[in-house]
């Protein structure tokens, strides 16, 4: 091979693996972007008490959604988005498939979006059968309400 052969394989190279770093730079900064902190979402002043049913589960990374159909007190239908862990933190944590059909009345506790929107962080969800989990997101500026074990708490 000459030497202006190998300066062409040269740059076919470079351009390659910059490509691929970009690529990789890009998915990485996408990431990180839906990966959010509390307080950029949701309002620590802002607590709520939903009790309805299930309509959909989305066991989605990185944090599964739970959708919401709240009765208000005039009657009308409130269609909520709760947020939740990361799916396998909420199986570690006793959720599964079979917990979250839709249909299953729930009592979530959370906290409302800061644009009043209908969604909520949520940290404890109450199921038909009495058992309380804990769906929040550890370490991301939720409050330290004792809900997540993992904060140091010896409550349910």
């Amino acid at each position: 091979m000459n030497r202006r052969e190998s300066n062409k394989l040269d740059r076919k190279i470079s351009r390659s693996a910059g490509l691929v770093v970009g690529i990789v730079l890009m998915v990485m900064g996408a990431q990180a972007f839906a990966h959010h902190a509390f307080s950029s979402e949701f309002d620590a002043t802002k607590p709520v008490k939903l009790r309805g049913k299930i309509t959909k589960m989305e066991w989605v990374n990185p944090h599964a959604w739970m959708h919401m159909e709240i009765v208000a007190e005039d009657g009308s239908i409130e269609n909520w988005m709760i947020e939740a862990g990361p799916p396998g933190a909420l199986v570690r944590r006793g959720w599964n498939r079979a917990s979250v059909r839709p249909g299953t009345v729930v009592l979530v506790e959370g906290y409302q979006a800061t644009d009043g929107a209908f969604r909520a962080n949520g940290r404890d969800v109450t199921f038909p059968d009495g058992r309380r989990l804990f769906a929040g997101s550890s370490g991301t500026g939720a409050p330290d309400d004792g809900a997540d074990r993992s904060e140091g708490s010896t409550t349910d």
